[in-house]
């Protein structure tokens, strides 16, 4: 969230989706742009369609946490699932389990960048992913990736934008490929 603005002033966006919840001054900020540069925004939306493929938005509970109130996003890809946690906490990860039958995800992106607040060991085996990814940054405050996080992935396969670089999946005729970019 912290980079919108420039991303808004330096590229042609079409529009923005926020979590549900109220704005925060940032993203009140943001609108205030938005509007300036007449550019759309949703809010708590259950899907959108973009090019024949539907983003899927499963979180649609308010808390009282902004984290929690995360865009969880899941996709269907030629039959490659994806799950996107945002930074949703443990509670969340279980409320989508009791609402959706999210099993065999093949690439999930890691919750709340591996934080201990998220990806609990109940959650990881149920949706039992076959590859997830970590964005987080080298050597960042708060110490992300947490151990716990990493030993519940350890039979996993795991990329981490702070060892991996930018990770670039390419889906073609039914395959994949997994593209590692500025590795470091």
């Amino acid at each position: 969230m912290g980079s919108s603005i420039t991303l808004v002033n330096n590229f042609n966006i079409e529009k923005v989706l926020f979590n549900i919840g109220e704005y925060n001054d940032l993203e009140q900020k943001l609108i205030n742009i938005l509007n300036v540069k007449k550019i759309k925004y949703y809010q708590n939306i259950n899907k959108l369609d973009i090019n024949n493929k539907t983003l899927y938005f499963l979180n649609n509970r308010l808390y009282d946490n902004e984290n929690d109130n995360s865009n969880i996003i899941y996709l269907k890809i030629d039959n490659y699932k994806f799950l996107f946690m945002g930074d949703a906490s443990i509670n969340v990860e279980n409320n989508i389990l009791n609402n959706y039958n999210l099993d065999n995800i093949d690439f999930l992106k890691i919750g709340h960048h591996g934080s201990k607040t998220s990806s609990s060991n109940y959650f990881i085996n149920k949706i039992n992913p076959k590859y997830s990814i970590i964005s987080v940054g080298k050597n960042n405050r708060y110490g992300h990736p947490n151990k716990e996080v990493i030993d519940i992935l350890n039979n996993k396969v795991v990329y981490r934008t702070d060892i991996n670089g930018s990770i670039k999946i390419l889906l073609k005729n039914d395959k994949f490929k997994i593209k590692l970019i500025n590795k470091k």
